[in-house]
C-alpha cells in the first residue's frame, strides 16, 4: 500500500475532507481510552456516497478501515492504524421519524441528544442513554452496543436496554463492497434472498449453515453476559429462524451506512421529574418509604411515569 497513491485516489472520489497530514493524524490517534494508534489517515465523507467511494479506494489499495463517531469508546475503538472515517461532522442527520409506527431513521453520525430532542416533539424517548449522551453517535452506539444507567428503563419497558435490542435495521456496506438493508425478514424471503445467489445470498447462505453446524455447542458453552462490545454475537445465531436483523447481530464485517436505530418509547406521561434519589430510599421497600421522602425526591412521580412506559417504538434507518 503507497500512502501517496492511496491519497491521491481518494481525493479524486471523494467530495468531503480528506485528511493525510501529521496534525490530522495525531487528532484521530486516541479516543476516551489511554489507547493510541496513530491512523494511516482520515477521510471527513461529506454524505453516503463519500462513505462508499473511501471502501471503494481502500479496498483497492488493501488499506484497512475504521468508522468513527463521537469518540467516546473506553477501550479503544475509536482508534487503529487504518483509515478512519469520522461520520460525525457532516453524515449526522435524522432523516425522519414515523410517530404512527414509532420508528426513526438516522444517519451513523447523529449525536444521541439530537434525536432525542426530535423525538421529544413527538413525545418520544430512545430507550439507550449512556453518559456520554450528549456528544457520542448512534453508529458508535451500535459498534459498542451502548446501553447506560437509564437504560433500565428500556430493560423492563422497552425491547432491552443494549442498542442491539433496539435495532429494527441496518443498511450496511462490506468491504468487498456490497451494500445491502439487514433487517427482521420472514422465512420465505429469507428463501428468496438465497435462491436468489449472488454475495448476498452466500452471507445469508454461511450463517445458515454457521448456525446450525455450532448452534448446540454455542447453547453449551457461550458466556451468558448480558452486554458485549467485543468478539461475535454468535449467540444471536442460536434462535429456531434467523432474521435478518440477526446478520446485523452476529456482527458482519461491515460499515454503518444509514443505521436504523429501533425503540424509542412512547410516553403516556410527562417525562420523569427525577432520574436519581438517595441511596437510602433505593433501598428500602416501597411499602416502608415514607411519603414524605417519596415526594421530595421526585421516586414517586417517577416510579409512575417509568410504569406508563410500556409503548415501544421503533427506529428504523
Amino acid at each position: 500500500m503507497a500512502p501517496a497513491a492511496l491519497t491521491d485516489d481518494l481525493r479524486r472520489v471523494v467530495r468531503g475532507e480528506v485528511r493525510f497530514d501529521r496534525g490530522s493524524r495525531a487528532l484521530y490517534a486516541t479516543d476516551g481510552s489511554n489507547y493510541r494508534q496513530v491512523p494511516i489517515g482520515v477521510v471527513v465523507p461529506q454524505d453516503l456516497d463519500d462513505v462508499v467511494a473511501t471502501v471503494g479506494a481502500c479496498r483497492t489499495h488493501g488499506a484497512p478501515i475504521l468508522s468513527r463517531g463521537g469518540g467516546t469508546s473506553l477501550a479503544g475503538q475509536c482508534c487503529n492504524a487504518a483509515v478512519v472515517m469520522d461520520m460525525s461532522k457532516y453524515v449526522n442527520r435524522v432523516l425522519g421519524i414515523d410517530v404512527e409506527r414509532k420508528i426513526a431513521r438516522v444517519e451513523p453520525g447523529v449525536v444521541l441528544d439530537t434525536l432525542q430532542h426530535e423525538a421529544a416533539r413527538h413525545d418520544l424517548i430512545f430507550g439507550p442513554d449512556p453518559a456520554t449522551h450528549n456528544h457520542c453517535t448512534l453508529g458508535g452506539m451500535l459498534g459498542n452496543n451502548s446501553c447506560g444507567v437509564h437504560a433500565v428503563m428500556s430493560q423492563f419497558y422497552g425491547p432491552g436496554a443494549r442498542t442491539s435490542d433496539n435495532t429494527q435495521r441496518l443498511e450496511i456496506l462490506t468491504y468487498d463492497g456490497l451494500r445491502m438493508w439487514v433487517g427482521p425478514t420472514a422465512d420465505d424471503e429469507r428463501h428468496q434472498i438465497i435462491a436468489a445467489g449472488g454475495r448476498r445470498g452466500q452471507i445469508y447462505r454461511a450463517l445458515l449453515t454457521l448456525r446450525d453446524a455450532y448452534s448446540d455447542l454455542i447453547r453449551q458453552r457461550y458466556p451468558d453476559i448480558p452486554r458485549r462490545v467485543s468478539g461475535y454475537n454468535l449467540d444471536e445465531l442460536r434462535r429456531n429462524v434467523l432474521p435478518a436483523r440477526d446478520v446485523a447481530a452476529a456482527a458482519l464485517v461491515a460499515i454503518g451506512l444509514a443505521v436504523g436505530v429501533s425503540a424509542l418509547w412512547r410516553r403516556r406521561t410527562a417525562k420523569p421529574a427525577a432520574r436519581s434519589c438517595p441511596s437510602g430510599v433505593i433501598a428500602s421497600r416501597p411499602q416502608q418509604r415514607n411519603k414524605d421522602a417519596r415526594d421530595s425526591t421526585g421516586w414517586h412521580a417517577q416510579h409512575e411515569n417509568v410504569a406508563a412506559m410500556k409503548d415501544v417504538l421503533l427506529l428504523e434507518d
